[in-house]
């Protein structure tokens, strides 16, 4: 099928960009195009305007500070799954990025697209949210930093306003004694998550001090499962410990989505499943 008409604007910078969604009427960003292609392709969307971010140079790259990880937002799954300093410093995001689609996707989409669609199915909002990472917006009033935890507001939803774009996700940087682990049942045909989930462990003389995991495709948003942090925090990270943490997954998921691919009885296995799996990975790289 074809899209509907629509104006084509290229800005050379995020500053144009900006004042050209101010302007323009039902304007979209156009970053990767993997999910807004295909949707204006079978008009499901349908901007009048789209406004090409593709090559503006600042928006792309990966640099460090002393105790964070900065992505460029139009940074590609492939960068960030190749990425030697993210391996170093957040080794949880480039395995989550290594499992995105297939190849082609990879070297296409980005990163700031993905957060910005906010897609049940995908990956990096399950990451990013157990990393606790902060997201960079910049509209005509400035830049304004945003709280993972607080960037998802509901189904392709997010706290976004109409004339702002995302240009940073800042990751923080995890020690020697962490390990982290992103564990998915993928769709076979689209290689979304059915189910996927994020966990950091932090051991302690053999005990897990810290914990953080984070259960995504099985609700519109990802869930933090905090009952399952607290179930570990203090004990050894045997199987039978995370085996009983990971089965609390299923009261902080709620209600699970459900499909023609998965029912929501299936859908809330996975995610029990996934987040144990998760658990056991993460502890066993906290060295």
């Amino acid at each position: 099928m074809y899209s509907s008409n629509f104006e084509y604007y290229r800005p050379g910078t995020v500053a144009e960009a900006v004042q050209l969604l101010k302007t323009k009427e039902n304007a979209k960003i156009l970053a990767g195009g993997h999910s807004l292609v295909p949707a204006m392709k079978l008009r499901v969307a349908s901007p009048a305007a789209l406004i090409d971010i593709g090559r503006i140079a600042t928006l792309s790259g990966i640099s460090t500070t002393d105790s964070m990880v900065h992505i460029g937002a139009l940074t590609t799954h492939a960068a960030v799954a190749a990425s030697a300093v993210v391996k170093a410093d957040c080794a949880l995001l480039a395995e989550t990025a290594a499992q995105i689609g297939d190849q082609m996707v990879r070297n296409r989409g980005t990163i700031g697209g993905s957060l910005a669609h906010a897609d049940p199915a995908a990956d990096y909002p399950t990451a990013i949210l157990c990393l606790g990472a902060t997201l960079t917006a910049q509209g005509p009033n400035g830049s304004r930093q945003i709280k993972a935890v607080d960037f998802f507001s509901g189904m392709f939803t997010t706290v976004l306003m109409p004339d702002e774009i995302l240009t940073l996700i800042s990751v923080p940087k995890y020690h020697k004694a962490t390990g982290g682990a992103y564990v998915k049942h993928a769709h076979p045909a689209s290689g979304y998550a059915v189910a996927g989930a994020a966990a950091l462990v932090s051991l302690e003389n053999g005990l897990v001090s810290k914990c953080s995991l984070v259960v995504g495709g099985c609700s519109p948003n990802p869930v933090r499962a905090e009952a399952a942090e607290a179930a570990l925090i203090g004990k050894a990270p045997t199987q039978e410990n995370i085996a009983a943490a990971a089965a609390t997954v299923a009261a902080a998921i709620g209600e699970p989505m459900e499909d023609n691919y998965a029912s929501g009885d299936y859908r809330l296995n996975l995610g029990v499943v996934t987040a144990r799996r998760a658990l056991a990975g993460a502890a066993l790289r906290a060295v």
